[in-house]
């Protein structure tokens, strides 16, 4: 007679699946630590009653190589610098900002990073014209 040898089941061990859980949320607990969100307040040119009659409006065109201001190219590193011949302190200031096809999602929030470094400032995005 030949005795069967009974198989005992392991007992399953959850200690590996607890580990991983664990290293996933701790990984995504610090990728999400180093992202940096920040909003604009912004308002389109419709919304907008008389941005063109206001006689303080600053119009800027976001290009793929820096900021168009009154027909001038500025690199977006001086745009702050050239934004601040244009600041009248008495009044608040609107900045129409309009955005060429060829710009980049990048370009547009550097140069309302900018923009936004000023207080009195209202942004208005318009259709380039």
């Amino acid at each position: 007679m030949a005795l069967k040898r009974v198989r005992r089941r392991r007992r399953a061990s959850i200690t590996s699946l607890i580990d991983v859980i664990f290293l996933l949320l701790l990984f995504f607990m610090l990728a999400s630590t180093f992202s940096d969100f920040s909003e604009f307040e912004i308002s389109s040119a419709e919304s907008h009653d008389g941005v063109d009659s206001d006689p303080h409006v600053i119009k800027l065109l976001v290009t793929s190589n820096g900021v168009d201001l009154y027909g001038k190219t500025i690199h977006v590193e001086n745009l702050s610098t050239e934004l601040q011949d244009l600041i009248r302190p008495e009044s608040s200031s609107i900045v129409a900002v309009g955005v060429t096809e060829q710009a980049t999602t990048q370009n547009l929030i550097d140069a309302l990073s900018l923009i936004r470094t000023f207080e009195n400032f209202e942004i208005v995005v318009e259709e380039p014209s």
